[in-house]
């Protein structure tokens, strides 16, 4: 993995200086900015992609044509991003283990430019953890929190004015292993989840098959155990996590099981209990030789009428609807996730697309979807990046 430092970090405002691109102005016609986190190259790497850090895209909502208009910021793996909620900051993940000489990724903010895409650094800082591949702000904006999956770790910030990252609030290391030597001999934090209510932060697991959950200090950021972990099944690996919005349901994605689970959440007492267990409608015979069927992410529309869920191995997408209290899902169909390795699914801002960021095939796939169905098209329109990894609609 890349080495970064501070100086490089904040030196990259230059390079990420973009000139106004009349596609990305906001509020222009039917085009809305999509910002794309990437897998950069690390030297060691097998099969080196070509990508330079987040990229700027104009996404036309009512064609799905998905254009680039430049790279937005140069830093290294930013592998997942959110926006704060006054969409001024956006915070990225850098995916890497070694940082200021220290074995772990970083943490870094930017200030977007709405009208351009540009985005300039603000703050960098170590996860204390290798590999963070998770990032989520709670609703006031002024928390931070991140999920290192190597370093088996979790960490939360309270921000300095808004938007500066400084001395972490907690810092969270696991130990022990899951049952499967292979894929869970650690910890492997995948995911950080605030609450709706902004009480607590859940995190998923993947090594130990948990989901830890902690009770939130809104004011410092800080996080203290609430005592009432989620235990997965034994070798499952819950790895993504979305609440409903009515919050009392959840929805975990678990990787190494191919398979979604709803869980009723009880916001008085901070507990995660299962109500609901479906295997992903997984093909082994699509399967590549020597590959492995993968849960990987999940998406909720607006409505929360229905669910989406990517599936990697035989690389698909699984269609689900909810029931109105979002209690349960029943499963619709399945459909190509438009290329190979699918690392993480979005809607557009109008619920009438979804784009699968492909891994594997290098590609953003776009898919129309029909909002009264739920259906997603047969095929898709696909835009070449190298190695994406996170899309985000940031405005």
């Amino acid at each position: 993995m890349p080495s970064l430092s501070r100086r490089a970090f904040l030196g990259s405002s230059a390079a990420a200086a973009l000139a106004t691109h009349p596609l990305l102005a906001a509020g222009t016609g039917n085009n809305v900015l999509a910002l794309i986190g990437t897998q950069t190259a690390p030297p060691t790497d097998t099969t080196p992609g070509t990508s330079k850090g987040i990229y700027a895209y104009s996404f036309n909502t009512l064609t799905g044509e998905l254009t680039r208009t430049a790279l937005a910021a140069a830093t290294p793996s930013p592998t997942f991003l959110v926006a704060s909620p006054d969409r001024r900051t956006i915070f990225a993940v850098n995916e890497t283990d070694s940082f200021d000489a220290q074995h772990a990724g970083a943490i870094s903010s930017f200030t977007l430019d709405a009208a351009t895409g540009r985005l300039t650094p603000i703050s960098q800082v170590s996860s204390q953890g290798a590999d963070p591949c998770h990032i989520a702000v709670d609703p006031t904006g002024t928390n931070v929190f991140a999920a290192n999956y190597a370093g088996g770790s979790a960490i939360s910030f309270h921000l300095a004015g808004g938007d500066h990252l400084g001395k972490p609030a907690s810092f969270l290391q696991y130990t022990g292993h899951g049952p499967d030597a292979s894929r869970q001999q650690a910890p492997h934090a995948h995911r950080t989840t605030v609450s709706p209510d902004n009480q607590y932060v859940l995190v998923n697991d993947l090594g130990l098959d948990k989901i830890h959950i902690y009770q939130l200090d809104a004011a410092t950021g800080r996080l203290s155990p609430n005592g009432t972990d989620w235990e997965a099944p034994a070798g499952s690996g819950p790895r993504a996590l979305v609440f409903h919005p009515n919050g009392k349901f959840a929805y975990c994605v678990c990787e190494m099981a191919s398979k979604v689970i709803v869980l009723a959440w009880d916001a008085q007492a901070g507990t995660l209990t299962t109500k609901q267990e479906f295997a992903l409608p997984v093909d082994p015979a699509l399967i590549p030789k020597g590959g492995a069927s993968t849960g990987c992410e999940i998406v909720l529309d607006r409505q929360a009428r229905f669910a989406y869920v990517a599936n990697r191995g035989d690389d698909f997408l699984a269609t689900f609807a909810l029931t109105p209290d979002g209690s349960r899902l029943t499963y619709h169909r399945r459909s190509s996730a438009g290329g190979t390795v699918p690392r993480h699914i979005a809607l557009d801002p109008t619920g009438h697309w979804l784009l699968v960021a492909n891994q594997g095939s290098s590609n953003v796939a776009v898919f129309a979807r029909d909002p009264q169905s739920g259906y997603l098209a047969e095929t898709s329109k696909s835009f070449p990046l190298s190695k994406p990894q996170c899309i985000v609609f940031p405005l």
